[in-house]
């Protein structure tokens, strides 16, 4: 039907503005195992204290907590340079220009096909002769958006975007932890490497000692041979300790967006325990993590799929008007009696079509449960995650003050065979097993300190690393020209930096 006046097209474009979307409203999901009070691994705790409100949490650079300069200048690489970290940032730019698309259907589309026709006619189709004729139509269509199916899918598509953004800081959190932990191992191989070499030292000492007994006759070729095998073990130890090394050096420069040739980082050691890192309340928690803001959004694109599959039963509407100028001489078409027009709606409503919008509903109603499941089970696994760092963090703790109280203990006793040995009331043996003994308990010490290390990075991580939902792109900020530019967009839902 094509209406002769546009007054029925303004009274259908009223018409619509009240209508309403009949997409169900996305409401997050409660969670069926609340989250506890506190931390179970806080109680009793006089080291790792649940932050209040007036507590400094940490914020953006968590890894400044270490006051470790080259840390930090490695750190602040792979927020920029990781290659991986740029695939996550380009998809959330194809994401953005989704939103982007979705949002314009809100508004007509206008196209144009100028055309320009010649006509040739034979005597055999009874008029002979040829023609001409102009056109220069304009079309624009448009969907009012009836029950809300537009309105849906930029819902959906703006979520998509926010996931991505998510994923971003994600990843971008989980590289940064693995190479703080590459990190501090490269510090303990160092430190086991210079314990190997001081002892080395020492070995070679008794070494001689021990051929300068021989040759006075007093030690036995048995005692040479073992203090040369001792000499030699420790020297292979040390070796194999560069294998290990190189590559964690390799894998920090990948990382960093950089080639292994060439660089290095220098010998160093861990300077000191992990420090206190600050605990949120485990409802925070909620808020703190990026995946399980991600797997959040992951349900209200699930919402809108079921809003869009409800839609699906209702008619849909298209309203279009085709004008422009049409004339067999182009020297007249600009003129107004060479002008057309035409406008009418375009109504469209599935009859039958024998439960392929029920299954539709069906799966996008058990895709929706299942957002939830997985959004509930990352939830929990946060939980774990948390307790088990802090877990580890207290029992390693103690365990490292028995270390220390070993190696003090071996060390007293080395001493003493030593003295025994030179003094000639025991086996060189005896020598050799007490310093056996201490060695790997000075080794035991530097690796319990690694992996108190390890927890300390692995629990910053469980709690998100300072980051907060609240600086997910919203949809204004999403369909702002500057999220276009990588520059920008290589930074979006990092949190603050507030160290």
């Amino acid at each position: 039907m094509t209406f002769r006046s546009p007054k029925y097209l303004i009274l259908i474009s009223v018409f619509c503005v009240g209508c309403r979307n009949i997409a169900p409203r996305y409401v997050k999901p409660p969670l069926t195992v609340p989250p506890p009070q506190q931390f179970q691994e806080l109680t009793g705790s006089d080291e790792w204290k649940t932050a209040t409100p007036s507590d400094d949490l940490m914020k953006g650079k968590w890894w400044e907590v270490f006051n470790d300069p080259l840390l930090s200048q490695l750190e602040e690489k792979v927020a920029v340079d990781n290659f991986n970290v740029k695939v996550i940032e380009a998809q959330f730019r194809q994401a953005r220009a989704i939103v982007l698309a979705s949002s314009a259907n809100l508004d007509p589309t206008i196209s144009t096909q100028p055309s320009v026709n010649q006509t040739i006619r034979g005597s055999n189709s009874g008029r002979l002769g040829f023609g001409s004729s102009f056109g220069l139509p304009f079309l624009a269509n448009w969907e009012p958006d009836l029950w809300g199916r537009l309105r849906t899918i930029i819902e959906g598509n703006t979520a998509t975007a926010q996931i991505r953004a998510a994923d971003l800081e994600n990843i971008r959190l989980s590289l940064q932890a693995t190479l703080a932990l590459s990190y501090f191992n490269i510090q303990a191989n160092d430190m086991q490497y210079a314990l190997l070499m001081d002892t080395l030292n020492l070995y070679e000492q008794f070494l001689t000692l021990t051929v300068n007994r021989f040759n006075g006759g007093v030690a036995s070729r048995v005692d040479v041979t073992l203090a040369q095998t001792q000499v030699y073990t420790t020297q292979a130890a040390a070796t194999d300790l560069q294998v290990q090394r190189s590559q964690l050096e390799h894998a920090i420069a990948v990382l960093t967006g950089q080639n292994p040739a060439g660089f290095s980082i220098p010998r160093g050691r861990i300077s000191a325990p992990p420090p206190p890192i600050p605990v949120a309340l485990p409802s925070q928690l909620l808020e703190r993590r990026p995946d399980i803001a991600a797997q959040e959004r992951a349900i209200a694109v699930a919402n809108a799929t079921i809003g869009l599959a409800k839609i699906a039963f209702y008619p849909t509407l298209n309203l279009s008007v085709n004008t422009g100028l049409t004339s067999p001489s182009l020297l007249s078409l600009l003129s107004w009696a060479s002008r057309t027009w035409s406008a009418g709606p375009n109504a469209n409503q599935i009859l039958f079509d024998f439960g392929r919008r029920d299954a539709q509903m069906t799966a996008a109603l058990a895709g929706y449960d299942a957002q939830v499941a997985a959004y509930r089970q990352v939830i929990l696994s946060a939980f774990q995650q948390v307790e088990d760092n802090l877990s580890n963090l207290r029992v390693l703790a103690q365990e490292a003050e028995q270390q220390n109280r070993a190696v003090g203990s071996a060390e007293q006793s080395l001493n003493l065979q030593t003295e025994r040995y030179k003094a000639g009331t025991d086996s060189y043996l005896n020598v050799i097993t007490t310093q056996t003994i201490l060695l790997q308990a000075q080794r035991n010490a530097v690796t319990l300190l690694q992996r108190r290390m390890q927890s300390a990075v692995n629990l910053i991580l469980a709690l998100g690393g300072g980051w907060d939902s609240s600086v997910l792109p919203t949809l204004p900020q999403i369909k702002d020209p500057a999220m276009g530019n990588p520059v920008n967009t290589i930074k979006v839902s990092q949190p603050p930096n507030t160290n």
